[in-house]
């Protein structure tokens, strides 16, 4: 029987965000990392309000799992990803 996973901490979930929203600035399109920055933000404020401590750990590790792909998606990006910028990064004068 497996035991009851605990929830994570204020902090670590702070982390995970920070992290999250760290890992969208590495993104050069601007389309890309807004996206990204928006679909973390919005993923965390559904999760808001978990009680259950399962679910908080369940969301978490989910979390956790989507950061390691954002990582990994910021890399082979900016490998391959065309270095124009977007009509909305073009400053106006």
């Amino acid at each position: 029987m497996a035991a009851a996973a605990a929830a994570p901490t204020r902090a670590e979930v702070l982390a995970l965000f920070r992290s999250l929203l760290r890992t969208a600035k590495q993104f050069s399109d601007y389309n890309i990392r807004e996206y990204t920055r928006r679909r973390g933000a919005d993923a965390f404020r559904e999760n808001r309000a978990l009680a259950d401590a399962q679910a908080a750990a369940a969301a978490f590790a989910e979390g956790k799992k989507h950061l390691e792909v954002a990582k990994r998606q910021a890399l082979v990006y900016s490998l391959y990803a065309p270095k124009a910028k977007s009509v909305m990064e073009l400053k106006v004068q």
